[in-house]
């Protein structure tokens, strides 16, 4: 009988606070504090939640650091990355609780770095399990037959790049704009499909270069590559990628900008967004 009443005392101060200009209090809290506290904390605890639901199961955001995946991704490039692609994972574990596909030669994956886990690197498969491959002289070849390179139908990708791209990099050759050639490389992505994509290659030949060799890519493992073969750091030299590793394969790019903001390096420089990046696809 109690309870009635003070549910129903309560229920009738609410209705009544914007009328009654004395109304102060509920059971000794005011109800405006006390509505903040539920409803106002409870709905932030709901969108904190929702976001990172999207964030472990769905999308999340990376900005690419440097000029390795020239001119697929330009440095800035804010994207999102698909992360349900492949599955789902038990949260703060490498282990699948559903799997849905298999990474595919030709898609750009986001993963952790091998050397070093606390590492995100940005690359695209050119071999999957059972995969031999090998390259030399710039050419790739996979399961011993050459992937073609050809000249591309547009230069847009090539248009966007300035010299400084090119001292951005993590490995390879220092260099500029005037010596590098665009071409589109048309990768056998299954028994079906060709993915073709853009690459860069240097004008000149490079002798000696260190990332050329062979290799037999081991079951669960990957082999992968940047799209600007001569200034990345990629499996060519550091090894295979184990598919726990990934965390998901790139989608779209969100936002876009020539250089952050000097004073806070995490924010793009609004004057110097590049406009018609936004929803660039980059699995291409």
């Amino acid at each position: 009988m109690a309870d009635n009443k003070n549910q129903q005392s309560f229920f009738k101060a609410f209705f009544s606070s914007k009328k009654d200009p004395n109304y102060k209090k509920y059971n000794g809290m005011n109800m405006t504090k006390r509505l903040f506290w539920t409803e106002g904390w409870g709905s932030m605890g709901l969108a904190i939640l929702a976001a990172l639901t999207i964030r472990w199961l769905f999308l999340e955001a990376y900005v690419i650091p440097s000029g390795s995946m020239l001119p697929t991704l330009l440095i800035n490039d804010h994207i999102f990355v698909n992360k349900i692609v492949y599955g789902v994972r038990a949260p703060f574990s490498e282990q699948w609780m559903v799997k849905f596909s298999e990474p595919q030669r030709g898609d750009i994956i986001v993963f952790k770095y091998p050397v070093d886990m606390s590492t995100f690197f940005i690359k695209r498969v050119v071999a999957v399990p059972g995969d031999k491959i090998k390259f030399d002289n710039g050419s790739l070849y996979v399961n011993d037959k050459l992937q073609e390179k050809v000249v591309p139908s547009s230069s847009a990708n090539f248009d966007w790049l300035r010299d400084e791209d090119f001292n951005n990099h993590d490995g390879g050759l220092a260099d500029s704009k005037s010596n590098y050639v665009h071409f589109s490389e048309k990768l056998q992505s299954n028994e079906t499909e060709i993915v073709e994509h853009s690459i860069l290659m240097p004008k000149a030949a490079v002798m000696g270069f260190p990332g050329d060799g062979e290799w037999t890519v081991p079951p669960d493992n990957l082999f992968v590559m940047g799209d600007n073969r001569y200034n990345s750091h990629d499996s060519r030299f550091w090894g295979f990628v184990p598919q726990k590793n990934i965390l998901g394969r790139a989608s779209f790019v969100w936002l876009s900008c020539e250089s952050m903001l000097p004073f806070l390096p995490i924010l793009c420089n609004p004057l110097t967004v590049r406009l018609t990046r936004f929803g660039h696809s980059v699995n291409q």
